[in-house]
């Protein structure tokens, strides 16, 4: 019996037959060409032959068509850029079409372990099972020294929040060296969890070479590393899944969107959001995955962030991975994030916290008061009656209930 992994495209042209455009890519990024192949020979490839599921041609402003076409799992390895090279590689390039879903067969999605921690993993790791986790980010890194990354770092923690990430374009650089930079900032941590009586998770950002990627992840790790962060995009769904299942790196791993904005946004090309920043990090092994959130500054339309969410969220194979909505996060945003993306959700700031009237501290203070009131049922402006940090952010960037 055949296993098939299913791709689903969008393709627009105005004239196109799109029922023989189909037959053609399930030939052309299969077997390559089939009616001039002998009878003989159709028999031995016929098992390789990429088969049409549906053509559902709709004509609207712009003449298009959902295709669906199986590909068998013969065909390719068991790495996420086999698959993609495979249903969209050169396809990409042949007008206006765009990759918007890939069903994965249970033989290709069981090569992959998936997150190592997931939403339960990490929750487990901060000891907080019944809230919305809070991270927040570097306001800013480059061309500051240790102490200065240090600072930023404390005052970040005493705020409250369960995680602090690296900001992603903060690369290896002589002031804040990796495994210098995690030395320190754990040890921050773990005076601040002395006054806080809270653990924290500090994604260090691991960059370089990609093939020196792993040494890099086991000096963060042996200097007390605790999460990293990865920019996936920009060095591929494979390195991901390498340092996923790696147990000498047995930390979660934060995936950044960092050069998402290149493949998503059009209607005409590229790969969809869900995709690209859903079911594709999940299947790699990210344990936390970052995106525009429907709300702040960078703006995604808010069903292709649902669709992300249930992407990380739905059963599976794999465990669970936590939705990062991010970008223009403020503590007036709590109740919309919650109501949308549910209690499994971290709540990423950076201005929210470090621009807060009265400091970071206060910043994650009233992030964390904001999350308390909204999962006991408090309207927000009537829990900052009695808590001046939210009073002032609220003061500052409103509400959206």
């Amino acid at each position: 019996m055949k296993s098939y992994t299913i791709a689903t495209y969008r393709l627009y042209d105005e004239k196109a037959d799109f029922r023989k455009k189909a037959e053609s890519i399930a030939v052309g990024l299969t077997v390559g060409s089939w009616t001039e192949l002998p009878e003989a020979k159709k028999q031995h490839m016929k098992q390789h032959l990429g088969e049409v599921v549906s053509v559902d041609v709709q004509e609207s402003d712009e003449r298009c068509a959902i295709i669906r076409i199986a590909y068998p799992d013969r065909n390719f390895s068991r790495n996420i850029s086999s698959l993609l090279v495979t249903v969209f590689g050169k396809l990409s390039m042949d007008g206006r079409i765009k990759l918007l879903d890939i069903e994965f067969s249970d033989e290709f999605a069981a090569a992959f372990p998936g997150p190592a921690f997931g939403i339960e993993g990490v929750r487990e790791l901060l000891g907080v099972h019944d809230r919305p986790l809070l991270m927040s980010i570097f306001k800013s890194v480059i061309g500051h020294d240790l102490p200065e990354l240090r600072e930023q770092f404390v005052q970040q923690a005493l705020g409250g929040v369960d995680l602090i990430k690296d900001d992603e374009i903060l690369f290896e650089n002589p002031l804040t060296p990796i495994q210098l930079r995690v030395q320190t900032c754990m040890q921050a941590a773990m005076e601040a969890q002395q006054k806080t009586g809270q653990k924290l998770l500090y994604a260090a950002n691991l960059t370089g070479p990609v093939f020196g990627l792993k040494e890099q992840a086991y000096k963060a790790v042996e200097a007390g590393a605790n999460a990293l962060l990865f920019n996936v995009l920009a060095y591929g769904f494979d390195a991901l899944a390498e340092l996923a299942a790696d147990p000498n790196i047995p930390v979660p791993i934060a995936a950044h969107p960092a050069l998402a904005g290149a493949l998503y946004p059009s209607a005409h090309y590229g790969i969809a959001a869900p995709l690209l920043l859903g079911k594709l990090m999940r299947l790699a092994g990210a344990d936390l995955v970052l995106f525009p959130s429907p709300y702040g500054s960078v703006v995604m339309p808010k069903e292709d962030n649902l669709a992300i969410d249930k992407y990380l969220k739905e059963p599976g194979v794999h465990r669970a991975s936590f939705s990062v909505p991010s970008a223009g996060i403020h503590p007036g945003l709590v109740p919309a994030i919650v109501r949308d993306f549910g209690r499994d959700v971290v709540v990423n700031a950076g201005g929210g916290i470090h621009g807060h009237p009265m400091g970071a501290i206060a910043g994650g203070k009233a992030f964390r008061q904001a999350i308390d009131a909204v999962m006991a049922g408090i309207p927000l402006r009537e829990a900052a009656r009695e808590q001046e940090e939210l009073r002032q952010a609220i003061d500052r960037w409103g509400v959206r209930e």
